[in-house]
């Protein structure tokens, strides 16, 4: 346990950061969260230990300066700060990739100045397999990137904002010597602890309710958010902790995923199907062998889509 340490964690109200949240304060950590509304932020003052050892302050991911006081004295800073937006953009250099890129560096540099005892950055496997390296490749593992024009000239842009942040990020940190490592997840479901819809949960939703009519043809990675939080946790207290961390509990063709989802739940009106005149996209797997061998047990997909099906049937979200 960590009694007496103190972290900060970058835009707490989120998906994957309210779990982090939740989890720290169970053991034991005092936890400085940022926020950028702290309305839409009480869910996190209702948690085990939040009166006595969780503060929010509003801070502003583009304004210099912003994190200089919230992080000064952390033994560690968890920046989950970061849009996740795969449609209804009309900017995506405003929108995603200058904040992406100016706020996780705005971080950073008050981190630079604070000197916590390690910094972990929540990045994605969307920076991973968007390269043509990956191309003929069975497993792709941490050494790969992907690649920024490839995903400019796709308009992959949540992909490239995340790239280029990511790389952003390890410049600075190479150049400051602090000491960072990265959590790489795919595709994060599971319970959610706040009021408010998230980009990926509302993936299950639409299929559930019958808003998705259309399958993807791709192979995606899935993964339970309790599981990403305890990565974050993991890779920050253990001091053999290095680089970048894959979290995937398995890869998944989209279509698998919906047949999963119709099994679990045969009530639900799901009608979403796949088009039959293009070959399925044959995929990649992502390698989770090192967050593995630091500690980590992933939950089974099918009790992390329960949890979330549990979730959306608690916020009224499905009958």
């Amino acid at each position: 346990m960590a009694s007496g340490k103190t972290v900060c964690v970058t835009g707490a109200s989120g998906f994957i950061a309210s779990w982090l949240v939740k989890l720290l304060l169970d053991r034991g950590y005092t936890v400085r969260g940022t926020v950028r509304n702290a309305e839409k932020s009480k869910h996190l003052l209702e948690l085990p230990g939040a009166s006595e050892r969780l503060t929010l302050v509003e801070a502003d991911l583009l304004k210099p300066g912003a994190f200089d006081s919230v992080v000064q004295g952390c033994d560690g800073v968890f920046h989950t700060a970061s849009p996740f937006l795969y449609r209804n953009f009309t900017d995506p250099d405003a929108q995603l990739i200058e904040p992406a890129v100016k706020g996780t560096l705005n971080v950073l540099e008050s981190c630079a100045k604070a000197r916590p005892k390690r910094v972990v950055l929540t990045s994605t496997e969307a920076a991973v397999s968007h390269t043509d390296k990956r191309i003929g490749a069975d497993v792709v593992d941490e050494s790969y990137f992907s690649d920024p024009d490839k995903c400019r000239r796709e308009g992959d842009w949540y992909y490239l904002s995340k790239t280029l942040a990511e790389l952003a990020a390890w410049d600075f940190a190479k150049q400051h010597n602090l000491d960072m490592v990265a959590i790489l997840p795919v595709l994060v479901v599971g319970p959610v602890l706040q009021t408010s819809m998230n980009t990926s949960t509302e993936i299950v939703l639409e299929l559930l309710n019958g808003t998705t009519q259309t399958i993807t043809n791709q192979v995606v990675g899935w993964v339970g958010v309790k599981d990403v939080a305890m990565a974050h946790i993991l890779t920050y207290e253990k001091p053999e902790a290095e680089g970048r961390y894959i979290c995937s509990e398995r890869m998944l063709h989209f279509g698998d995923a919906v047949a999963l989802l119709a099994k679990l739940y045969p009530q639900y009106h799901i009608v979403a199907k796949e088009d039959g005149s293009v070959p399925r996209d044959p995929g990649y797997n992502a390698s989770s062998e090192k967050i593995k061998k630091l500690g980590l047990t992933f939950q089974p997909l099918e009790d992390v889509l329960r949890e979330t099906v549990a979730s959306l049937k608690e916020l009224k979200y499905l009958d």
